[in-house]
């Protein structure tokens, strides 16, 4: 499968950068900018041209019929979102149940310009002790992957420059609703 999302990416005139590191079975993985509905596509294909099986959360609605059964076996996780307090814990479960788990997140939210980051990944990362892979989509450079990994020290502000230089320089679909602020 990794090599026909490879060629598949390679053909619309996209590269794959850098790799996961060997024997990371947990990871929180940080996928921006995010700005578009392609950016699903193209990032879904690199993350599978990198051997990473994936898993998102989605929210409950999106699970019924027809979609539902294809979400699940992309990875797809039914999140119920009216019970958004307990979120961080579900997830956290999730990687103490799990031998591999890579959870791709959009810090951003949503496709639409938004002025801070939602925090939510850092913390789960935090609280489950797994690294966050910083995972980037460059449609200056039609280049998509694996950048940096950092693992949280508990000092959000601290480690967020780290994550904000990564991916400072990093172009948008529509660079206009893209925005790094904390």
């Amino acid at each position: 499968m990794s090599f026909i999302a490879r060629l598949i990416l390679r053909l619309a005139g996209w590269r794959v950068c850098g790799e996961m590191p060997e024997g990371l079975k947990k990871s929180v993985i940080i996928m921006a900018p995010h700005t578009s509905n392609l950016d699903f596509v193209i990032g879904w294909f690199g993350i599978l041209g990198l051997k990473i099986k994936p898993s998102l959360l989605i929210k409950k609605e999106a699970f019924y019929f027809p979609a539902g059964p294809i979400l699940k076996a992309m990875g797809g996780i039914p999140l119920d979102r009216s019970k958004s307090k307990n979120d961080i814990k579900y997830v956290t479960n999730l990687f103490e149940k799990k031998e591999v788990f890579h959870l791709v997140i959009t810090p951003e939210g949503t496709r639409k310009l938004n002025r801070r980051w939602k925090k939510g990944f850092y913390y789960v990362a935090r609280k489950a002790g797994v690294p966050i892979v910083l995972g980037f989509m460059d449609y200056g450079n039609k280049t998509g992957g694996i950048g940096h990994i950092i693992y949280p020290t508990g000092n959000f502000e601290e480690d967020f420059k780290k994550i904000e230089d990564f991916y400072r320089g990093k172009t948008a679909r529509h660079p206009e609703q893209f925005n790094l602020s904390s």
